[in-house]
């Protein structure tokens, strides 16, 4: 079944984070980071940051903390059977810091097709927002959804 392109445009409830300096030491872990400015406060003063930086790819853990951060492809329509991990990238206008109340507001910005539809491609835009407004950072993510009715 094709991806509607209809939800271009579509935007989903923001999301809220509060920022915690444990959870961002996880998650360096977890990611096998081993640069210290990312779980020593001391080491990140050193570096000039006022605290522990934010690790880059943190960010899209905001909307992970979803009750259902997959949900807005159940309402396109798409199996999450057929659905691969396309592309992200993030463009950062500042840097968050342990208590930061950040605010993911996502939206749908583009649905096209390659291979005679058999590849579909769902562009899902992220603003990354402090609590006073200020810009963090975007992240785009790209989900391919295989189509098993479409021609090759």
């Amino acid at each position: 079944m094709a991806v509607d392109p209809g939800i271009i445009g579509k935007e989903f409830p923001p999301m809220h984070l509060t920022v915690e300096a444990g959870r961002l030491r996880f998650f360096a872990q977890a990611i096998g980071e081993t640069d210290p400015v990312y779980t020593d406060v001391e080491a990140a003063k050193a570096a000039g940051y006022a605290d522990l930086p934010v690790p880059p790819t943190f960010l899209f853990a905001i909307e992970l903390d979803s009750p259902d951060a997959f949900g807005f492809l159940a309402e396109a329509g798409v199996d999450l059977r057929f659905i691969l991990h396309g592309e992200q990238s993030f463009a950062y206008h500042s840097i968050a810091y342990p208590g930061d109340v950040l605010t993911a507001s996502p939206r749908i910005t583009d649905v096209y097709s390659k291979k005679g539809g058999a590849l579909e491609f769902i562009v899902k835009e992220t603003a990354i927002t402090r609590a006073d407004g200020s810009a963090v950072a975007d992240l785009k993510s790209v989900i391919v959804v295989r189509n098993l009715g479409a021609g090759q």
